[in-house]
């Protein structure tokens, strides 16, 4: 009898050291500690992203004083938005484990289609979009058949599909090789001229802050509901404050100059859409669960077939949407748009972003953070006058480093068990 008392009697140290755990979480101070645990566990997030990113400008700030201009990050965010919009794309396919290295001739591709049946057949340029868009589509829906049906590995159907795009965007140029875009009208003046008056990007900065809060207090409330520790109100409050004081005070110095581009703003929409669909919905849930373990997914009842087929179609989608930005970024579409350098800048913005190449792990939010630092290394190289040569082993060098901290981070989760 007394046996059965001591065992349902309470642990007073155990009930103490609960509470002052949930006590510690709750307070600033123990957001603080969460955070640097998260780190020590490997669970880095964006911080090497960041931290890389302020060394960059640092740098060539001292080296250019021109770098950090309102006017000179104006056309650093018109540059981002096209590759941007390529790399988010490849998010999806790295959180599955796969790759597409078509993306760069997916994009030319789309340009060429838009400039063939915009200027040349006449087409409405709505309807040339529309179907630029539909036909990368249609390209990521074969890659996913050849993968779920014959079992192609996505790296060399995409390699096949590489050659096989670029051939079509080659055969629709012909001899010519370009077709100039209307200088005057409304897409190349997107990719060129248009920004958000001034009160628009002070209102979206200010609904950033807001969506910020809304997030961080409903996941606080499930997190109390289901008697978990929890963020205090203070914390939420002061983090929604802090990022919209940061973001107002970028508003305000790009509108200096001349403000911020509406096609960056498509960008960083997109952005925002795909990290809801990632976080929010049971389709993102699923493409994590098929990163993390296809077998575990399948299993669990998961339609993994579907999941690969909509996130090949979602890239190339996303690539063909790039390449169209970036015909109205140039006003033309050329032999040369997707070549180059865009194919790997568009992948190596998602992994120095902080997408995983082991799948499983990555955020919408890769891509913008990518892409500002492999647009920002190409800026400070061209104000500094050297060669393009440098650009590329920089960024190598970025990427190398970004893919150790990530297999670092990796084995460390894995010694914590929060692989």
């Amino acid at each position: 009898m007394t046996d059965k008392v001591t065992q349902n009697a309470p642990q007073p140290q155990l009930l103490d050291r609960a509470d002052v755990r949930v006590k510690h979480a709750e307070g600033l101070g123990g957001t603080i500690s969460a955070f640097f645990d998260r780190v020590r566990s490997g669970d880095l997030g964006s911080l090497p992203v960041i931290v890389g990113l302020a060394i960059i400008w640092t740098v060539f700030q001292s080296l250019n004083p021109v770098f950090l201009s309102a006017n000179n990050l104006v056309n650093l965010l018109f540059d981002c938005s096209t590759v941007g919009v390529i790399a988010l794309g490849i998010v999806c396919i790295l959180m599955l484990g796969e790759i597409d290295l078509s993306v760069g001739s997916v994009s030319g591709f789309a340009s060429a289609l838009v400039g063939v049946l915009w200027v040349n057949q006449g087409w409405p340029v709505g309807f040339a979009i529309v179907t630029a868009m539909a036909a990368g589509a249609v390209i990521g829906s074969v890659y996913a058949l050849l993968l779920n049906r014959f079992g192609m590995p996505s790296f060399v159907s995409t390699l096949a599909g590489l050659l096989a795009v670029l051939g079509l965007q080659l055969y629709l140029l012909g001899s010519t090789g370009s077709i100039n875009l209307p200088y005057e009208s409304p897409l190349v003046n997107f990719g060129q001229l248009m920004v958000m008056p001034a009160w628009v990007s002070y209102g979206l900065a200010a609904i950033a802050g807001i969506g910020i809060f809304w997030t961080g207090y409903r996941e606080a409330t499930r997190r109390r509901e289901a008697g978990l520790s929890a963020q205090s109100m203070a914390g939420i409050v002061a983090r929604a404050v802090v990022i919209v004081v940061v973001l107002e005070a970028i508003v305000f110095y790009l509108n200096s100059s001349r403000g911020i581009p509406w096609m960056f703003g498509l960008f960083v929409g997109l952005v925002v859409a795909m990290n809801y669909a990632l976080k929010r919905t049971q389709w993102g849930r699923s493409m994590h669960a098929v990163g993390g373990n296809r077998e575990a997914a399948r299993r669990a009842g998961i339609n993994v077939r579907y999941i690969y087929t909509t996130a090949f179609m979602l890239c190339s989608t996303l690539a063909a949407t790039g390449g169209i930005l970036a015909a109205a970024r140039l006003a033309s579409s050329s032999q040369q748009a997707g070549t180059g350098d865009v194919n790997l800048n568009a992948i190596a913005a998602a992994v120095i972003g902080g997408t995983s190449l082991f799948g499983g792990r990555g955020s919408a939010y890769s891509a913008l953070l990518g892409i500002i630092v492999i647009q920002s290394i190409a800026s400070g190289l061209t104000l500094l006058d050297l060669s393009s040569s440098l650009r590329y082993m920089i960024t190598g060098a970025v990427l190398a480093i970004a893919v150790i901290v990530d297999s670092l981070a990796r084995r460390s989760r894995v010694s914590h068990g929060r692989a």
